[in-house]
């Protein structure tokens, strides 16, 4: 019954034992009388030495559990050298069984390494040993079929300058890659080492507004499209509106200070109250607005015709991409706008005409960087939790493993 219940072929229980404190102890061995040679391959059933050592296992309800296991050395005939057999559920050289480890690494994705040692079935030590084998695959990792891919950048200490690159199969919504640095030299690297076979497939590359991108898909992907992401240009805009609302609440703030007349200050202070808390409701999408923020956008509007303006430019700009199906129509709309938003958005005008060939390859087929930026929010879940983690390269392999572990 207990050889069934632990459930690894072609292995039986030989006797067990519960101890205080401890948990229960199974002796276990082989039913195979004989084991094949790493060396030559021929299968040897002369038997030279055994070698006892105990292993944990998955806990059976709230007991720990621990094998005793016998992973016995052949002689062989052919090489007349000794060997060691291979068993198939626990790797050599580790104290814990294959089942232990694929258990513990899913409950380490899903928080993080302090707390799963913590439960006291493995410690922190063998946890990360645990994940450096299961990434042994991912220096290998070389994307399959890899058709539009995604570029973009995460802080590893906010504020401090310190970034890595993020590279996204925007297909598959899954990491490629996370890189120590964002510089052209650290990715292209990376992308030399996938060869010609993979970026001569590429036929589309979702970047923020950084030369550096472009010229890397520029020299090493001649058949890709680059294409700014829409959300990097609507982010610049949506910048340029807050900084004029700043301007304007400081222009009025110091106007009151100055004013004598009692009507005058008192018309300058219902400006006032109009722009203050007004970031969120000119900033984001109208159409997501709540009934208090609508209210609130009602009001500032009222009071400053410029920021009216600026908000109506930067609602048409949104909806242009929104609502646009076509790559001529979307062309044509993105004109008139510029034409209309010259005078109000001067820094955000010069950077569309800039990118402009970029932008409008949007139209082609919608292509984002929104998947990335979720892929970007789970990495910084990731960055906060890993308290585990001493260097880049843990971390690393971390996110990785949320997406590729067991592939």
């Amino acid at each position: 019954m207990l050889t069934e219940l632990l459930d690894l072929e072609d292995i039986k229980v030989i006797s067990h034992s519960l101890h205080d404190g401890i948990g229960i102890i199974l002796q276990i061995g082989s039913k195979k009388l004989s084991s094949i040679c790493p060396r030559c391959g021929t299968k040897s059933e002369k038997l030279h030495q055994n070698h006892r050592h105990i292993v944990k296992d998955l806990p059976f309800g709230d007991k720990p559990v621990f094998l005793e296991i016998n992973r016995r050395q052949f002689k062989c005939e052919t090489c007349k050298k000794p060997f060691s057999e291979d068993l198939d559920f626990v790797r050599k050289k580790r104290t814990y069984t294959n089942r232990l480890a694929h258990k513990t690494i899913k409950e380490v994705l899903d928080s993080d390494i302090q707390s799963v040692a913590s439960k006291g079935i493995v410690t922190t030590e063998e946890i990360e040993r645990m994940l450096k084998d299961a990434s042994e695959v991912l220096p290998n990792l070389k994307p399959l079929n890899l058709k539009r891919l995604g570029l973009d950048e995460i802080a590893l200490i906010k504020g401090k300058g310190n970034y890595c690159a993020v590279l996204i199969d925007l297909d598959t919504s899954q990491l490629i890659a996370i890189l120590s640095g964002r510089t052209q030299e650290v990715i292209k690297k990376i992308l030399i080492e996938w060869g010609s076979e993979v970026l001569d497939k590429i036929e589309e590359v979702s970047i923020d507004l950084w030369q550096g991108y472009k010229s890397l898909v520029t020299e090493l992907m001649p058949n890709a499209q680059v294409v700014a992401d829409r959300f990097h240009v609507m982010t610049q805009i949506n910048k340029e509106l807050d900084t004029q609302r700043k301007k304007e609440k400081r222009n009025i703030e110091e106007l009151i200070k100055k004013v004598n007349s009692a009507s005058k200050k008192y018309e300058y202070e219902q400006i006032l109250e109009g722009l203050k808390n007004s970031k969120y409701p000119l900033l984001k999408n109208e159409d997501s607005l709540s009934e208090e923020q609508v209210n609130k956008l009602i009001q500032v509007k009222n009071v400053s015709p410029i920021l009216k303006v600026m908000h109506e430019l930067k609602e048409k700009f949104r909806k242009i991409f929104n609502k646009t199906n076509d790559w001529y129509t979307g062309v044509f709309k993105l004109g008139m706008w510029l034409s209309r938003a010259k005078k109000h958005f001067p820094n955000s005008n010069n950077t569309i005409i800039r990118w402009f060939d970029e932008i409008i390859a949007y139209f082609d087929n919608g292509t984002t960087s929104g998947v990335v930026e979720g892929i970007n929010n789970k990495l910084k879940l990731i960055k906060r939790s890993a308290y585990g983690f001493r260097n880049f390269d843990n971390f690393r392999i971390r996110c990785l493993l949320n997406w590729h572990f067991n592939c």
